[in-house]
């Protein structure tokens, strides 16, 4: 195996597919396991689907229940429908090997395994053992890795295209830092300090999105391409409304009415690209947050709203919408700080 591919009990896996390499692009070979609770195995999923490497690849999914998640350590960590378990709609059984826990998963690959049992990781069923479970390398990675086996309109890094990787690695960088975990950053403060230290960079990232997306005029984030900005904020925005605002008290706006370009845009993915849609589980998401943070959320108690979950209402033509920022002077300096 590569050095880099697993160092040991304390490293995460960061093998990729390739034709002169151990993991060799093969039909029926991989298996996706997932949340669909989690933003960062949405990203990965959402290439599966992008690039059809379920129908090309034959690359199928397990996917845990969104809770209980275990405990302050991630023990047992998650759990898939199982014989011993109360059934979940959406989740499945572990396709594989009808483990219980997602750690027996993991111990499979690494008896001695130390980290945590996360979602998303592709498992290798010639080799049995994980590929990769870092959901940044495997969105990267899977737009190129199978396409032998794709039809020529599917080949090549669609997401990722050559004149516009400067830029998005840029906004990768301080969206990833101040959005797509800022969030978290934010809901798991432990006290009011840190909490009021987190939250302005999270709308500041928000506020440079929105401008970003309204300068580029549309459909997508930069433009006319789809590329990985879109996967990695949709992600987060469509988890804004329904669990950041409310659950990690990210109030200082909503996506619906303090950001129309982002708002537009959410509604383009969801409603025009399946993949989007068909991807995205709302009672997975709201019960995962509110059902597993137990100091978040004691009584776990979800939240009906808001509704609907995603409006409908596409404006084709960005022009005609005016963006929207949040103004706090807090958020306008973070926005400054980012360049």
């Amino acid at each position: 195996m590569p050095p880099d591919w697993h160092k040991g009990p304390d490293d995460s896996w960061h093998g990729k597919i390739t034709p002169d390499g151990p993991f060799k692009p093969e039909k029926d070979r991989y298996h996706l396991y997932i949340g669909y609770f989690c933003p960062f195995a949405h990203r990965a999923n959402l290439a599966r689907l992008l690039k059809k490497l379920d129908k090309y690849a034959g690359i199928d999914l397990s996917i845990v229940k969104p809770y209980p998640k275990g405990n302050e350590k991630g023990w047992p960590g998650w759990r898939f429908n199982h014989k011993d378990e109360p059934f979940y709609e959406g989740a499945t059984e572990d396709k594989l090997f009808g483990s219980q826990f997602m750690h027996e998963v993991y111990f499979r690959a690494d008896s001695e395994y130390k980290g945590r049992y996360s979602v998303p990781a592709l498992w290798d069923k010639k080799l049995n053992t994980i590929v990769n479970n870092e959901s940044a390398e495997l969105l990267r990675d899977l737009q190129t890795a199978f396409d032998e086996l794709l039809p020529e309109d599917l080949r090549g890094a669609f997401l990722y295209p050559e004149p516009l990787r400067k830029e998005i690695d840029t906004i990768a960088d301080w969206m990833g830092t101040h959005l797509n975990t800022g969030v978290y950053s934010a809901g798991f403060a432990p006290n009011q300090e840190v909490y009021d230290k987190n939250l302005p960079p999270v709308f500041a990232a928000l506020n440079k999105l929105e401008a970003i997306a309204a300068s580029n005029g549309g459909p997508y984030i930069l433009g006319k391409q789809m590329t990985e900005v879109d996967v990695r904020a949709y992600a987060t925005v469509v988890r804004f409304d329904p669990v950041y605002v409310q659950h990690f008290k990210c109030n200082l706006g909503t996506i619906r009415y303090t950001y129309p370009i982002l708002h537009n845009w959410l509604k383009g993915l969801y409603w025009d690209h399946r993949e989007y849609q068909n991807s995205t589980e709302f009672r997975h998401i709201k019960e995962n947050y509110t059902k597993s943070h137990y100091d978040v959320n004691p009584k776990a108690i979800t939240p009906m709203g808001p509704w609907p979950n995603v409006e409908k209402g596409y404006e084709s033509d960005w022009s005609k919408l005016k963006a929207g920022r949040i103004d706090m002077p807090e958020v306008l300096e973070w926005e400054k700080k980012m360049g």
